[in-house]
């Protein structure tokens, strides 16, 4: 295995690990962190360009819910038609990961690229993740869109945040790792 596979598989276990500790809270609380699913399918989709790593991930969030519901009392209350639609949730946040991929570059650009392609996504999976709740769910059959809508914005900010308290550090420590291997690298020319 070679270091750049070295460094991505770190990554990626670090990711796995990171949403299997957090994952059962969704906002967080005092005593716990929010859920990073988000942020991790957004990173790992910047890392790793197979899908079946994407599927991995999928069944890990499956399972960790599952568990979460069967074993430790978390509500079940999402548990509905409308958790299928997770799946495009957290392919947008994996397609922008791919999508930024490509357009990487080790400059504050990029940086700019990734944080305006992460917004981007994670509010396209606020809008995922909620309408189909709505359409699907069944919990709000006499409510209209609008009060619905109206309803969902309270948890715009905890959702977005959420996704931020893992994206900001991780770019920080990206920046710190760059800075380092490219000094590293400059010595040993």
């Amino acid at each position: 295995m070679n270091h750049i596979q070295i460094k991505k598989t770190a990554i990626l276990v670090a990711l796995v690990a990171l949403m299997a500790f957090t994952r059962m809270h969704h906002f967080g609380t005092g005593l716990h962190l929010p859920d990073a699913s988000l942020a991790v399918f957004l990173l790992a989709g910047a890392v790793m360009a197979s899908p079946l790593f994407f599927g991995l991930l999928l069944m890990e969030a499956a399972l960790l819910d599952f568990t979460a519901v069967t074993q430790f009392g978390v509500s079940d209350y999402c548990m509905t038609p409308a958790y299928g639609f997770l799946i495009p949730t957290y392919a947008v946040l994996w397609f922008a990961g791919r999508y930024y991929a490509g357009l990487h570059q080790n400059n504050l650009r990029s940086l700019g690229w990734f944080s305006a392609l992460s917004l981007a996504a994670v509010n396209a999976a606020f809008v995922i993740s909620n309408a189909s709740f709505y359409l699907f769910s069944d919990r709000y059959a006499g409510m209209s869109a609008m009060q619905y809508a109206s309803e969902v914005t309270q948890y715009y900010v905890p959702y977005v945040s959420g996704a931020v308290i893992y994206l900001v550090p991780a770019t920080l420590l990206y920046v710190v790792f760059a800075r380092s291997s490219a000094a590293t690298d400059a010595e040993h020319a």
